[in-house]
């Protein structure tokens, strides 16, 4: 060293001391806002006086030197670890903080933990919405609800205040934000122990197990450190609505491992395995035709399910229950509980699947109908219900038959005769078919009076009848039958033989005419009549019988003569009658 530096030491100048003072002011500066060390010098009631070098004192709470559940542990000449926040206040002490000093520790212990994901301890003390707050040693983590446990917590209180360990899912320092989770650690544990104890079991094999928890599709049990899953279609052969039926939470059972999946490592386990299976040799048991007596167990929408023994069921589907009752629910014809007899209608031992009849059990209504009343009987019921096509009669046996709109007049079509009925009303009608197989009843109501055209049977072309006007028109009149309800029109041009004659106004209603019949269609039910044809067939009769132009005679002398003999022969009638 020069004599003149030694100089300038010895005898600091004006210059020299402000430039050690702002050296020194510069290294004080450099300690604000980190961490540094401090001796306890006095404990004064709640706060620790803390001598942190370079001649200052600060003052610090107790309380930032105490553990979640744990008071603070101090005494004079301790050495502890504080932040400087600033050099000095406004009362020349030094402002620190042992919580910034511990937070500041723990977010670089935590960084390094997070970094190499390892799990860390904390406390559980307070609870906040959405979850709890977490010390990690001096920094303050967020704990989720759903990441305390593998389950849902009811109650925190065993939790709090009590060493936990946890895995770091986020942090940002920046922002002073850390998200734990108690729940990996925990999955993570026990899937390692899972693990283990999967590796000592196998499908097929036989244990015994605890029940922990039922729910409405089954029951867990506890397999010694892991649950298997005995749905509620595993623990019998029968029916079971529901898993307490058969075990109850604390049971010690006996169960058989069904599956194993070793990628979730979820264990089935079953019940109804250890017992002998009800439907081996099912078809052979029951025979397709044979009837059996039952339970009902269900009713559903489309069919009720009888039990024929434990563990064996078969469905009545709907349009198997009953003859008659058609399109209504199951409910209203049995019961849950009802014993019943059923017949075997399919076995499928693959689905295992028996298809049930009840109403097999029971006569066939229609063939019980043909049986007393066959072909060609008249029935009587009321209708009930009036369709586009036809009516529907109520009969004997709970059964209906059908009246075709064709089958209800003969002379009018059936839209015009159907509105001649209305619901409720009582009708004869014939049977004209019956077919069991496919339960329908046809029958007639027109032909209960017989057919118009049998009255009139020996009715032929040519035949003479006697019929009555009924209406009178332009081109011609309208007449009845004697002694039927068959209806035809005579045309002017049939009125009479003689053109002049041919005038429709010259009959009256109520008139009786002759005419001969001209034609008879029984496909269309129509006879045709003509009054032309009647004197036209007369008067070659009375040639044949008289004589002929040819002969001499007039054709008015062979009228005559026939006339005479006709009035001779009325006489004669008359005086034998007296």
């Amino acid at each position: 060293m020069s004599t003149a530096t030694e100089a300038r030491e010895m005898n600091p100048t004006r210059d020299d001391f402000a430039a050690l003072l702002n050296e020194t002011l510069s290294e004080n500066d450099a300690f604000e806002g980190s961490v540094v060390k401090g001796k306890i010098t006095a404990i004064e009631k709640d706060l620790a006086v803390i001598d942190v070098g370079l001649k200052m004192e600060g003052r610090v709470p107790l309380r930032e030197f105490s553990m979640p559940g744990k008071p603070a542990e101090l005494k004079v000449g301790d050495t502890v670890e504080v932040y400087l926040e600033r050099m000095e206040n406004a009362l020349g002490e030094a402002v620190l903080s042992r919580e910034k000093a511990r937070r500041e520790e723990s977010w670089t212990r935590l960084e390094e933990k997070f970094n190499n994901k390892e799990q860390v301890e904390g406390v559980i003390f307070n609870k906040v919405k959405g979850g709890f707050t977490v010390d990690l040693d001096g920094a303050v983590a967020f704990l989720p609800g759903s990441q305390v446990d593998v389950r849902p917590v009811r109650d925190i209180g065993p939790l709090m205040h009590s060493p936990q360990p946890f895995k770091i899912l986020k942090m940002d320092r920046r922002r002073g934000n850390i998200v734990v989770s108690r729940r990996e650690i925990l999955e993570a544990t026990r899937a390692e122990q899972r693990s283990e104890i999967v590796a000592k079991l196998a499908e097929g094999q036989v244990i015994d197990g605890l029940v922990k928890n039922i729910t409405d599709y089954g029951a867990f049990i506890d397999l010694g450190g892991i649950d298997g899953l005995l749905h509620v279609t595993d623990m019998a052969w029968r029916r079971v609505n529901h898993p307490s039926e058969i075990v109850n939470v604390g049971d010690t059972v006996k169960v058989q491992i069904v599956r194993i999946n070793p990628e979730t490592q979820r264990i089935s386990l079953g019940m109804k395995q250890l017992q002998a299976d009800p439907w081996a040799g099912i078809e052979a048991k029951y025979p397709v035709g044979a009837r059996f007596k039952g339970t009902v167990t269900n009713i559903a929408d489309y069919g009720a399910f009888v039990e024929l023994e434990p563990g064996v069921e078969g469905l009545i589907h709907v349009s198997e229950m009953s003859w008659t009752k058609k399109n209504i629910h199951p409910g209203k014809i049995v019961s849950t509980s009802q014993q019943v007899e059923v017949q075997i209608l399919e076995v499928d031992s693959q689905k295992r699947r028996i298809s049930l009849g009840l109403k097999q059990t029971q006569d066939n209504p229609w063939e019980v109908f043909l049986a007393s009343h066959p072909k060609g009987s008249i029935v009587e019921g009321p209708i009930r219900n009036i369709t586009e096509f036809g009516l529907f009669i109520g009969l004997d046996g709970g059964v209906d038959g059908m009246v075709h709109l064709s089958d209800l007049d003969w002379n009018r079509s059936g839209d015009e005769a159907i509105k001649d009925y209305k619901k409720n009303d009582t009708v004869k009608a014939i049977v004209l078919d019956v077919d069991p197989q496919k339960e329908r009843i046809s029958l007639g109501i027109k032909q209960v009076g017989g057919d118009p055209l049998e009255t009139v049977g020996k009715l032929k072309k040519g035949s003479q009848v006697t019929c009555e006007v009924v209406a009178v028109q332009e081109n011609g009149i309208e007449v009845k039958l004697a002694d039927t309800d068959i209806t035809t029109f005579i045309k002017r041009s049939d009125l009479s033989r003689d053109r002049s004659e041919q005038r429709p106004e010259r009959f009256n209603v109520g008139d009786k005419v002759d005419a001969a019949v001209i034609s008879v269609d029984k496909n269309s039910r129509r006879v045709g009549v003509s009054i032309k044809a009647l004197e036209i067939a007369e008067e070659k009769q009375a040639v044949a019988q008289y004589g002929s132009s040819d002969s001499g005679a007039s054709l008015g002398d062979i009228f005559k003569a026939a006339i005479k003999k006709k009035e001779g022969a009325e006489e004669k009638d008359e005086g034998s009658s007296n």
